[in-house]
């Protein structure tokens, strides 16, 4: 390697351990956040499935997670063999005791803990759907399954050349053609469109209705607890999302800068877009709606940050904002218990960030001077999006009825009355001597 090439290698390898350093906030961010739109009597276990998911992807990824994610080996395009890197193996040093270059120049070790955190906040995204009626060890059981089972599978057909890649393997290069070994129309999932928010809102969705209702669901509204909370989690989060969107780059470079200015421009307008929506139908804007539009259009840029301009991610995020907040009410309309929103965020704003790409990309989108190519690219955009959903859908649905027959996921109705926290936890986040916990 020249000089310059050392430098550029020693500055993206700083670049890449901020942001594995910053995605790796983002789980106990979303601590805060869950827990504070949870009630007084589960803030605890709400933070905990976050903290649990930390420990036990964490595991996992380093044993056969980055093995099944971008091993060589590739199982039908859907997988890699959990065998090839297991522990890591082959994957830190050389026969020399080098450290083994990754694929983007820096050493593949700062890579591998970069996607590790993708992995766990992945995972934890979808404890918002089960507050106040799930068992602790059970959630644990659930996390390691879902991500060895929906997450690391996923995350290899889009990023690992799988089916959902730009290979000539891939559902694009089936639909529209491949040249030189690379499918002529290229899906775009940037940082995780489909791989992170549409399979953890799918789960959500599908828990929800197999784990059932909270014992008092449509009979009293439960209201966070603590909103000051639910904004430092947002926050937290948004702080984290620059590591996400712009360590998806994999370089110190103009791309990283493009994503971290289209994060910026497109949650901002999300959040606008989410307040404008809870004005109009409900008279008032919230802080709760403020720190969810934060989300949403973290969320639906993240598929889309390095193939935007700003003034179309503003178009992305007010868009998704709107559309994310019209999606929490779907848990009313069709009566399943979504508890924070887990659905009409990540999924709703998922979706839309994924396809909404096909319309927007620079210069490549249908609206934006794709013309005919452009239309294609929004064909496989609803192609990987509906894949992603379709393989979500069905292996969560298999993993938590093999785990409802089997060590259940529901605490007491007692428990869930009394809460949670005091029965799973033997803890209270408040010293309540005073009144009865609401």
């Amino acid at each position: 390697m020249t000089a310059d090439q050392i430098a550029a290698a020693s500055g993206n390898s700083a670049w890449m351990l901020i942001s594995a350093s910053l995605v790796l906030l983002m789980t106990p961010a979303l601590a805060f956040f869950y827990g504070g739109m949870s009630r007084q009597k589960s803030v605890l276990n709400m933070m905990m499935m976050s903290f649990g998911t930390i420990g036990v992807v964490s595991v996992i990824y380093v044993l056969w997670g980055w093995s099944m994610s971008y091993g060589t080996q590739s199982l039908g395009g859907i997988v890699a063999n959990p065998f090839e890197f297991f522990g890591l193996k082959d994957s830190i040093l050389d026969a020399e005791g080098n450290y083994i270059e990754g694929a983007n120049g820096y050493p593949n070790i700062v890579d591998i803990g970069f996607q590790l955190t993708f992995a766990v906040i992945s995972t934890a995204l979808i404890s918002g759907a089960l507050a106040e009626r799930v068992k602790f060890s059970t959630w644990l059981v659930f996390s390691g399954a879902w991500a060895t089972l929906v997450y690391f599978p996923l995350a290899h057909m889009v990023w690992g050349g799988g089916l959902l890649s730009h290979n000539e393997t891939g559902f694009s290069s089936w639909i529209f053609g491949a040249t030189d070994g690379e499918a002529n129309i290229a899906p775009i999932d940037f940082a995780g469109g489909t791989v992170v928010h549409i399979s953890a809102g799918t789960a959500a969705l599908v828990l929800a209705l197999i784990v059932g209702k909270r014992r008092t669901f449509g009979e009293t509204i439960a209201r966070p607890h603590n909103l000051p909370f639910v904004m430092l989690g947002a926050a937290l989060l948004w702080f984290g999302w620059f590591g996400f969107n712009g360590g998806s780059a994999f370089a110190a470079d103009g791309l990283a800068g493009l994503a971290w200015l289209n994060t910026t421009a497109a949650t901002a307008a999300a959040m606008l877009g989410w307040l404008a929506v809870e004005r109009l139908r409900d008279g008032k804007a919230t802080s709760l709606g403020a720190a969810s539009g934060v989300v949403a259009g973290l969320v639906a840029i993240t598929p889309a940050a390095g193939a935007l301009n700003p003034v179309t991610s503003l178009i992305l995020g007010a868009i998704g904002g709107g559309l994310a907040c019209l999606g929490v009410g779907l848990k009313y309309r069709f009566g399943f218990d979504d508890s924070l929103d887990v659905v009409g965020v990540h999924l709703v704003a998922g979706l839309w960030g994924t396809i909404g790409v096909g319309l927007l990309a620079s210069d490549v989108g249908w609206f934006t001077g794709g013309g005919s190519e452009g239309f294609k690219l929004f064909i496989v955009q609803i192609v990987i999006a509906l894949v992603a959903v379709i393989f979500a859908g069905l292996v969560t649905t298999v993993i938590a009825l093999v785990i409802k027959a089997t060590i259940g996921w529901r605490i007491t109705d007692e428990q869930e009355q009394q809460g949670i926290d005091t029965f799973q936890h033997g803890e209270s986040a408040y010293d309540t001597a005073g009144p009865e916990i609401r």
